[in-house]
Formats: structure tokens, sequence, C-alpha cells
């Protein structure tokens, strides 16, 4: 029973709504029928139809009918009129089957393939039912049989513009109202509104005896709203644009093929800057997709530093547990046994430092800063590569003639320079036997920041080569995603230093991190 009298007030709810639009749009009418320059009732009842489903076509018949009564004054005999109502609520009813089908509703217009499909729709779908419509408005004799032309195009166009104007920002409104919400209580939207209202003025006020010469100045305020906020701010703006314009069409008193090409010119306005409004959603969607599947690179990348990392505490843990063992059989409860458990559990919480870190770059990309120790990273980080140096013929040489420390996330950049390394080895792979060299070194950059250099005898890099190098999915391997130096210059900047490549005639990498301490000093 309640569910009932929820459906009943929402039904009259639409019927109200949607009469009320048929009234505030029916301008400029061609024998007294609804062909208007715009049709926004229209919009709504696709809306609802995409919404609530195929049940919408009884309550949407009831509007119409009411609209003709009510509205219009009954302009046709009555079941005329219930007969081209019924048609309207079929034709309307397939478009919005058809958008169903082949376009995503649940989301608003959330790429470019869906706007162009929608649009598609749209004008095919308002031509046949307008086709359709004008046909019986001849059949019954209710418009002179010269006029039939006029009144498709008009009766069309008029549909069209109120569905691609006003659409998507009722679509907003039922399937995002909470982000309408927001955006509406956004200082930017009350900028863009004002500034729609200063270019109306400016357009209608003072174009509006010179042929409407600054039309063009209402692009300002949509394409405003739609690169800042999207298609939802694209679908507002387009709503107070056509708001405004027909506003000034009446209050202007200006005649029916003005307004037609202002109405042509106004679905022009709303499709450019829903198109924008798109683009934008699409570049941050894809944006924030690109940073997830980065982070999940990252991780990848940082394994081996992890199985590093876990190496040593492990490896001590079990040294002590054998070590307890042995005490434990030989009767001892003193210090000994004491102590050997506090480095148990000492390096116990070290690895467990290690897996938080990494679980907290999984979630948040973040970076533990702490004082590391220059000669202490590199030999972390050059380790695992001494026996690969030996087995492929590599002279792998470290110079570190610097005492310092860095301040750095440890982890992180044993996987940048794990990283440099890696592709050094394969730039020599090709050399013959005993050419086959890399050198890491490091100096003073200035009194803030060290330079780790890593060079190798390969090839080096072309121009061309060295532009993109640092771009993600730019990989030399075959087998490469092209992710290691876009991730290893991404560590770097976060810890405020920089990764880049030298253009010289073998392989040369500058690491620039800042020292420990020196950003206090300076403070």
């Amino acid at each position: 029973m309640h569910s009932r009298i929820t459906n009943f007030f929402q039904w009259t709810a639409f019927v109200i709504a949607y009469v009320a639009l048929d009234w505030a749009s029916y301008l400029h009418a061609l024998h007294g029928f609804n062909i208007t320059p715009w049709n926004p009732s229209l919009a709504l009842g696709l809306v609802c139809s995409l919404r609530y489903g195929r049940l919408t076509a009884i309550p949407w018949f009831f509007a119409l009918l009411l609209g003709e009564v009510v509205v219009r004054g009954l302009p046709a005999p009555i079941l005329t009129t219930i007969a081209l109502s019924g048609t309207l609520v079929a034709g309307y009813g397939a478009i919005a089957e058809v958008l169903r089908r082949f376009v995503h509703t649940e989301n608003v217009l959330p790429d470019q393939r869906s706007l162009l499909l929608w649009l598609a729709i749209v004008v095919v779908g308002t031509l046949a039912t307008s086709s359709l419509y004008i046909t019986l408005l001849l059949v019954f004799d209710l418009i002179p049989v010269g006029e039939g032309g006029v009144a498709l195009v008009r009766f069309w166009v008029g549909d069209c513009v109120g569905i691609v104007v006003t659409m998507p920002f009722f679509w907003m409104l039922f399937q995002h109202r909470s982000r309408i919400r927001d955006m509406l209580l956004r200082w930017e939207t009350a900028g863009y509104g004002t500034l729609a209202a200063v270019m109306l003025w400016v357009a209608f006020g003072l174009g509006g005896s010179g042929e409407f010469q600054y039309f063009y100045l209402l692009f300002l305020p949509i394409v405003w709203a739609a690169a800042r906020q999207g298609i939802a701010g694209a679908a507002i703006a387009a709503f107070v644009l056509q708001a405004g314009i027909m506003t000034a069409v009446q209050w202007l008193n200006l005649v029916a093929v003005t307004a037609f090409e202002l109405q042509m010119l106004g679905a022009v306005l709303a499709f450019v800057g829903l198109y924008i409004g798109v683009v934008i959603d699409e570049k941050q969607r894809i944006s924030a997709e690109l940073r997830q599947t980065l982070r999940l690179a990252a991780a990848g990348e940082m394994a081996g530093a992890l199985a590093h990392e876990l190496n040593q505490p492990l490896t001590a843990l079990s040294a002590y547990g054998m070590a307890c063992e042995q005490l434990l059989e030989q009767g001892e409860t003193g210090e000994r046994l004491r102590e050997t458990i506090r480095r148990m559990i000492s390096e116990s919480f070290r690895a467990a430092d290690v897996v938080r870190r990494l679980r907290d770059f999984f979630r948040t990309g973040a970076t533990q800063l702490e004082a590391v120790n220059l000669g202490d990273l590199l030999a972390s980080a050059t380790a695992p590569f001494m026996n690969k140096a030996q087995q492929q013929d590599v002279i792998l040489t470290i110079d570190v003639n610097l005492t310092c420390a860095l301040f750095a996330d440890r982890l992180q950049l044993e996987v940048v320079l794990r990283n440099l390394l890696s592709n050094a080895f394969d730039a020599v792979a090709e050399q013959p036997s005993g050419e086959r060299r890399i050198h890491v070194s490091s100096h003073s950059e200035n009194t803030k920041n060290i330079c780790i250099c890593i060079e190798d005898s390969g090839p080096g890099l072309s121009g061309e080569k060295a532009g993109r190098l640092f771009e993600a999915f730019q990989s030399s391997k075959s087998s490469g995603l092209g992710l290691g130096l876009a991730i290893s210059r991404a560590i770097v900047e976060a810890h405020g230093g920089h990764l880049s490549a030298e253009m010289t005639d073998h392989g040369l990498f500058k690491l620039v991190l800042p020292l420990a301490g020196k950003d206090d000093d300076a403070a």
C-alpha cells in the first residue's frame, strides 16, 4: 500500500512538472500545436522513462493530454488529441528503449562514444517521431498542406534542442543528485552562472538590434563550466543558458524565424560544452586509472627490494630462534636468553615495518622519509648485482667518496637504483667482453643536494629516445611495460629530487637528492 501511494505521488509530481515545462516553453507555437523552438518537457519524460521503465508511458500520456487542454486549450478534437498524444508517447518511448539498449544509462554520457551515439539516436528518433506526428496533422487536416515541411523542421528542431540542451541536466538530477547539489554550492558555479547572465545581457541587450553579433560570447561560460566540472558543469551551464535564451526571446518578442535560428545556435553551444565536459571526465578517469596502474607496477618493482629487506630480519630471527633453543638446552634462563629474545623482537618489528611501509605505498603512495646513509644505500642497492656482474663479465665499480646522509625512503630509493642498474646491465649486454663497464659514483651537487651518477659503456641515448625516455609505456625492451623509469622519476620527485638522462656517447643517469637536515638548517 505504501509503495502504491509513493508511486502515485511520484507520477503526480511528474505530470505537474511536465505540464509546467510545457507551459514555460510554449513560445511561437505553430497553429496552436506543440511545435515550438524548445521542448524541455520531452527530456524530462525520456529521463523518467530511462529510470523507471516502460510504466512511464502511462503518466506521460496523461501529461501530454493535460498539456493539450491546459496549455494549448485543446486545439484539436478530443479523439484526435488522444491519437496524437498516443503517437508521441509511442515515438518518445521508442527513443527511450533504444537509448536504454545502446547507451550506458547508469552514468551520464561517460565517454565520447556514448555522447555521439546518444546524439545520433536523438536526432534520428526525433525525426521519425516528428515525421509521424506531422503526417497525422496533415491527415486530420489540422495544418495546411503547404506548411507541412516547415512544421516538420520546426517540430524536429524543437524536440532535438529540448533533449540536447536539457536532458543531461535532468539526467544528472536523477542519477547524481548529490554531485549536482555539491556543484551548485561551489564558487565556480556561481562564477560561471554570473558570467552566463552577463554574456546573455551582452548578446541580447547590446546585440539584439545588431543581429546578435555577440552571440559567440555565450561560449565562455559553458567552456569554463565544462573545463572545470566536466559533464556535470556543462549540463548545468547549458540548462542555464538555454533558459536565459528563451527568456530573452520572450522578453524581446523575437519573431519565430529568429527564435529558431537562436535555438539551433543554442543546440550547437550545448553540444560543444557537453563534448568538452565528456573529454575532461574521460581525461580525469584515465589519469586516475593510470595512477593506480603505476602504483601497482611500482609495487611489482618494489618486490625485489621487499625480498631483500625482509631477508635480513627473517634470517636474523631464525638465527636468534636457534640460539634460544641452544640456550634453553644449556639451562640458560638469565640475561643472555633475555638479550636474545629482545633482539628477536627487534628484528620482528623491523620486518613488520617493512611490510607496513609497502602496504602504505599500495594504499596511498606514501613515503616515509628518514636519514639514510649514502654508503649503506648504495651498498644495499648494488649487492644483488655483484654475482650478476661476475656471471656476465661486467666490471661493476662503486665509488663513494662522500660521507653523508640523505633524507629519503630507503626502500623506495633502492627500487630506483636497482631499476637504473638493471637498465645499465641491459645496455652493456651487447658490448664485447672486457668492455662491459658500469660505474656508480657520487658527488656534491650543491650545499643541499647530492648527485648519484650511474654510467655504463653502452651506446648511449639518441635525441628521440631521450625526449620520451621517462614517459609511461615507452620501452625499448620487447618484454618491458615501459613503466620502470616513469615510476623511478615519480619516486625521486616525491623525495624532492630529480632524475635525468644525459645525451653522451655512453649511458649516463643522474639522480639528485636532498641531503638530510639541510632544509632544517636553511630554515
